[in-house]
């Protein structure tokens, strides 16, 4: 099992979820985070005064796959997220050591 999380534009949410459930991913999970990358946020004028916003919105999705469908959601994510600009976000993959479904107690695949 692997948890696929993936920190994207926000506006670019409701294409990728539908992107993840034609690959046939289940759930998701979403977030609203803050942070920057190499950009280090930007600068805006608002009525006028110059600001620099440090802390960029950004959304953080986690989905839950099997192994073997982790190259699936991963490209699902690239379809819609890439835009070639700086900001598109990142993707990471970490290993599930476990999952529970806590309803039916049932475990790992059969839980997800």
């Amino acid at each position: 099992m692997k948890c696929v999380v993936a920190i994207i534009r926000p506006f670019k949410l409701i294409e990728i979820k539908d992107a993840l459930l034609k690959a046939g991913v289940a759930g998701l999970t979403v977030t609203e985070v803050r942070g920057y990358g190499r950009q280090r946020g930007h600068t805006d004028i608002y009525r006028g005064a110059e600001y620099t916003a440090n802390f960029i919105p950004k959304l953080k999705l986690e989905v839950v796959v099997p192994s073997e469908s982790v190259e699936i959601a991963i490209e699902a994510i690239l379809s819609v997220a890439h835009t070639g600009a700086h900001g598109d976000g990142k993707i990471f993959v970490f290993t599930m050591d476990q999952v529970v479904r806590i309803r039916t107690r049932e475990r790992d695949k059969e839980a997800v």
